[in-house]
């Protein structure tokens, strides 16, 4: 688990600017969505290319905010990172970014039908939940997922995010979804990467421009709303 850590300077530029690190009130839970970014095979079991060590860390904190959203009336989404011929589209990431061992291991593990594509086990994904792939380290670009458009359905103004990396996937969707006007939670303990120092660093970005930035019991506290009812399965 990552030790967090906002400096006193980050800390007083957000009270100056807004007047404390709280953004919004209480969450409406039929109007939000937990969005749980990439906690796959590939990113969690050990050995796997894109390794993410102490990540398995973060899975009862997910699995936690999972049955509170759904009891809330909200909606939870597991995004699956899938490298296809869309995403080798993608040719400055996909051919600049990784070398060519590293690129073959990719492709294999995060296809479609890879060991490494498949939501790690401890996951407690339910019926109910929506299943999504996306190709780019956003889940809200443009023609990286479903994403946008299923919450729109669905009439979902909030979103939590929540997966690995922090610093990557994780905060890029976070940074679009505010631009896509969400109302955006960053978890601090459902987050995971590499380092401390990284992991912060994402915090405090987020907390000044992006969302507000807070722990799975301060989130589970706000939640209003009744027992969720059954929800159209997606395909995973």
């Amino acid at each position: 688990m990552h030790k967090i850590a906002i400096s006193d300077e980050v800390m007083q530029r957000v009270a100056l600017r807004r007047g404390g690190p709280k953004l919004y009130g209480r969450v409406q839970g039929p109007r939000a969505a937990l969005v749980v970014i990439d906690m796959q095979n590939a990113f969690l079991l050990p050995g796997m290319p894109a390794e993410v060590a102490g990540a398995t860390d973060i899975i009862p904190q997910i699995n936690r905010l999972a049955e509170g959203f759904r009891r809330a009336g909200g909606t939870v989404v597991w995004i699956k990172m899938t490298i296809d011929r869309e995403t080798e589209s993608w040719s400055t990431w996909f051919e600049c970014f990784m070398k060519p061992d590293r690129r073959a291991a990719m492709l294999r593990e995060l296809s479609p039908g890879g060991k490494g594509h498949e939501l790690h086990a401890d996951l407690a994904v339910r019926d109910q939940d929506v299943v999504l792939q996306k190709t780019r380290y956003s889940a809200f670009i443009q023609n990286s997922s479903d994403l946008d458009s299923v919450l729109h359905e669905r009439g979902i103004d909030t979103v939590a995010i929540a997966g690995t990396l922090t610093n990557v996937c994780c905060e890029a969707s976070a940074r679009d979804a505010m631009m896509l006007n969400y109302r955006t939670f960053f978890l601090s303990d459902a987050n995971a990467t590499h380092s401390d120092a990284e992991h912060n660093a994402s915090l405090a970005a987020v907390m000044q421009y992006f969302g507000e930035v807070l722990s799975t019991s301060e989130l589970l506290e706000r939640l209003d709303g009744a027992q969720a009812q059954p929800q159209r399965v997606a395909g995973r």
